[in-house]
């Protein structure tokens, strides 16, 4: 049976809710009454992914944020697509990032409905706003040239200069808007502009597009539109349209509000909501170490075959991170554990790690791979005959049964649990030397055998009949070596994807680094590996610790019935730094 995840919706309701600035607002909010309304919830936030690509590890924070949110103050939070660039989207991206939230242990749907939403259902209602923006006076419709525009526009040291079409007659300004939409002017002969202030020392106030024109087939209304809204125009309104109560960004969208507030502001003004409105609050994204989130780095990734697809698991896409193995409660706990503040900051890659082994250390089952093998033979144990040994399912739950396997006169170790020449404190196998085979004998080594090249590759020991482990006689033999093995007859041969970081430098993505000359040549190795017999049931998703190696799952996509193919998760201790 998978152990993907029992239950990751009640593992985060049972989380333990961190005190931050976002949930002093609310509370504050909540006992003020600031958004008592009739049969409706006091807190309301969204997850408005654009759907032009695939949610990474960054998303996974703002998603378990709002979603947290609303869940611990009994409100709602709806998954709304910001659809308004048809160029770039595809129903590919509304599909997986659907499916990457409910991974996570979010639902959109509840008692209160379906709060899925789309800003192309709103397109209408945005023209309209834009229109009466127009007709009173708050917008224009701009004929400047792109190049002329941006010139016009000045910078941080400068104020921009007026368009020479702002004062434009609305009746004019409305006329050309009507034509825009009825397709009669191509991509950028004309756009619609908020008419604000050309010196505010706010870029994003100097006099902001609202509308363009594109001629693109959008992937929900087909044709029906060629003008799209620009983003920091449609976001306030549809967070006005559904009643969102904490509209929760990250910290590069701080200067967009002052914007945002313009928007909802001028359009209640119109009718066309009602107090209170929503307020828009700024959090610090996350920033993880060893990791880029940029998508279009994350895309020449892709494109140029450095990595397999989006899925890869050394992507820090959800649907990389998931097939590599992370569960969705460990990223809840990583989520609420790294906290929600202002300033920005970096986590540190094994933060996320160590959320994994917690999570996986008490669920996983356990069970022995031997991923370099050497062959060991015992010379003195019977030709042909077996003798079955076992262990713990889990050490520390007894009532999760044993694993049975056989050991017999051949068997697999590791290829570094012998060395001819032993180093001072190797206490594996060398000539001369005892150790307990795990949960089978105590051996004693005999020698080895090489290959023409010098090369070891069988080593040979003899075993002490009486020394089976949890037999009467085991405890007379006191060693200080204990290697783990798997029996040649029945072993599982299996393909095992040992993952590690894809980047070598913390910090890929900063200070102009070139992040593909820092890609780790050990981000992953593939290696023949031999597997206790048992695991040949393993279903895809689930998770296993291999003793002494570290936590690994069968692989979602090309683990077969009979045939399961590993990726290495995590080791069992952090390495990197030491």
């Amino acid at each position: 049976m998978s152990n993907d995840h029992k239950d990751p919706k009640a593992a985060a309701a049972a989380a333990p809710a961190v005190s931050n600035f976002l949930r002093a607002i609310i509370d504050k909010d909540i006992a003020d009454g600031a958004y008592a309304r009739d049969g409706m919830p006091s807190v309301i936030t969204r997850f408005p992914p654009e759907p032009n690509g695939y949610l990474h590890i960054g998303h996974a924070k703002s998603i378990c944020l709002n979603f947290g949110l609303a869940r611990d103050y009994a409100g709602r939070c709806h998954l709304r697509f910001d659809d308004t660039n048809p160029e770039k989207e595809d129903q590919e991206y509304v599909d997986t990032i659907m499916d990457s939230v409910k991974w996570l242990g979010f639902d959109w749907e509840g008692a209160t409905g379906n709060h899925l939403y789309f800003a192309s259902d709103y397109f209408d209602k945005f023209y309209a706003i834009a229109e009466y923006l127009i007709t009173a006076g708050h917008a224009y419709v701009d004929s400047q040239t792109a190049e002329d525009m941006a010139a016009n526009r000045g910078d941080f040291s400068k104020p921009g200069v007026n368009s020479p079409f702002r004062e434009r007659a609305a009746s004019e300004s409305l006329d050309l808007l009507h034509r825009m939409k009825a397709g009669q002017f191509q991509g950028g002969e004309h756009i619609v502009r908020a008419k604000i202030d050309m010196a505010s020392p706010n870029m994003n106030l100097r006099d902001p597009a609202i509308y363009r024109i594109r001629h693109a087939h959008h992937h929900r209304t087909g044709d029906a539109w060629c003008i799209y809204p620009m983003y920091d125009f449609a976001h306030p309104l549809e967070d006005a349209i559904e009643n969102i109560t904490h509209s929760i960004c990250t910290l590069e969208f701080q200067d967009h509000r002052p914007f945002y507030d313009w928007v909802i502001e001028r359009a209640a003004e119109g009718g066309f909501f009602k107090q209170p409105v929503p307020h828009q609050y700024e959090f610090a994204r996350l920033n993880l170490t060893y990791v880029v989130t940029s998508k279009r780095k994350l895309r020449q990734l892709v494109e140029e075959g450095i990595v397999s697809g989006w899925d890869d698991p050394r992507m820090p896409t959800i649907v990389g991170i998931r097939r590599r193995g992370y569960t969705p409660e460990s990223i809840q706990a990583f989520c609420e554990r790294i906290g929600v503040t202002r300033s920005d900051g970096w986590i540190d890659y094994s933060t996320l790690e160590g959320c994994l082994r917690e999570d996986l250390d008490p669920k996983a089952p356990r069970a022995t791979a031997v991923l370099r093998p050497l062959k060991l033979i015992i010379d003195n144990f019977p030709e042909g005959e077996t003798v079955e040994c076992s262990s713990p399912v889990h050490p520390h739950h007894p009532e999760r049964g044993l694993r049975l396997f056989p050991i017999s006169k051949e068997v697999w170790i590791e290829a570094d649990d012998f060395m001819e020449e032993p180093s001072k404190g190797y206490f594996r196998l060398y000539p001369g030397n005892k150790v307990r085979l795990r949960y089978g004998y105590v051996v004693e080594c005999t020698g080895c055998d090489k290959d023409a090249d010098g090369n070891i590759i069988a080593v040979h020991c003899n075993y002490f009949a009486d020394s089976k482990s949890g037999t009467e006689g085991s405890a007379n033999y006191k060693v200080k070596g204990n290697i783990h093995w798997v029996s040649v007859a029945t072993a599982l041969e299996a393909e095992v994807r040992l993952y590690d970081r894809l980047f070598t430098d913390a910090n890929p993505d900063a200070g102009g680094k070139d992040f593909m000359a820092l890609l780790n040549p050990n981000a992953l190795e593939v290696v023949k590996a031999y597997l206790e017999p048992g695991m040949s049931a393993a279903l895809p998703d689930e998770r296993f610790q291999f003793e002494r190696h570290g936590y690994f799952v069968a692989d979602r996509v090309d683990s077969v019935a009979g045939k399961p193919v590993f990726n290495r998760v995590t080791t069992l201790k952090d390495s990197w730094g030491k």
